[in-house]
């Protein structure tokens, strides 16, 4: 197949990107940045549609970029990471548009955040639950709707709902790693809400799957089967790495170092992956303890 991928210099593009080419697909990459590589197409996806030639005679497009979270939240930062979303997939579902239909891709899988529930406790959270009412939520319901707007000349559409995905190479487990080593990892806010955890080989094999099966479209949750709260994970966590995680982080704590951003640390939802269940993907590593294993190793 030939896919072309946004973002693929982060976390799951990059993994995305290099077992796509090993299994023998011809990837494009769509960057921001200019590059010598034959297969990079340099683009701003704040400033105009996606270039044609890196869209037509494509099987598919996978669209992961969007402004980095995990910084305090100012109105300059929200603006970027609403802008990096909507807008970036904005023009990005331009370009499909303005590319002639006989050449156009079949599927766009793009990406969204279980941030679209906001809190939710402890309640179940399916791909039918309605969005939440948060700033994340709100950029992530435009976001999806813009992606979703493909489908109006053809497209099929997947929108993939991705939780806390476990790496040591980057995201949350990577910026846990350092104290949880030295023996000062603990609950977080009393570690009572749920972390919608995924290992990265999973979300990519999501994203693959949805590339490749032509009955998935709409919402998926990328996330595993069974989620934990946030005390679970850090007991598992520190089993993983043979050392003691009791020292608690007050959630007050965490306001003053990170403001509104503390609020994506302290919530979570128990999203379970229904649909991609139901769809016959089946899971590398569903349970907690061997994905932390396997994600450390």
């Amino acid at each position: 197949m030939k896919i072309t991928i946004t973002g693929a210099s982060g976390l799951i593009g990059g993994r995305l990107a290099a077992h796509l080419r090993d299994r023998g697909d011809e990837v494009t990459v769509l960057s921001r940045s200019a590059s010598t590589e034959r297969a990079t197409w340099q683009w701003d996806p704040l400033t105009g549609a996606a270039p044609l030639g890196a869209l037509a005679g494509r099987d598919a497009v996978v669209h992961l970029a969007g402004e980095p979270l995990g910084r305090r939240l100012t109105e300059e930062v929200k603006d970027r990471v609403r802008r990096s979303r909507v807008t970036g997939t904005r023009n990005l579902v331009e370009g499909l548009r303005a590319t002639p239909e006989a050449d156009r891709p079949r599927v766009l899988v793009s990406s969204s955040g279980v941030a679209y529930y906001g809190p939710r406790g402890d309640e179940e959270i399916t791909e039918d639950t309605g969005p939440g009412a948060t700033f994340l939520a709100g950029v992530s319901r435009e976001w999806e709707d813009e992606a979703a707007r493909a489908a109006e000349f053809g497209v099929r559409v997947v929108r993939m709902r991705t939780g806390v995905v476990l790496d040591a190479a980057g995201g949350t487990l990577k910026s846990l790693l350092a104290t949880y080593r030295i023996g000062l990892g603990g609950p977080i806010a009393g570690g009572a809400f749920v972390v919608p955890w995924i290992h990265l080989d999973d979300i990519v094999g999501l994203y693959v799957k949805a590339i490749d099966d032509p009955s998935w479209r709409g919402a998926y949750n990328g996330t595993a089967p069974e989620p934990v709260t946030q005390r679970e994970f850090s007991k598992a966590l520190g089993r993983a790495l043979h050392r003691p995680a009791v020292l608690p982080t007050p959630a007050f704590a965490l306001r003053m170092a990170l403001g509104e951003t503390a609020d994506m640390v302290t919530t979570g939802q128990r999203a379970v992956p229904r649909r991609a269940l139901e769809g016959g993907y089946r899971y590398t590593h569903p349970q907690l303890a061997a994905a932390l294993t396997a994600a450390l190793r």
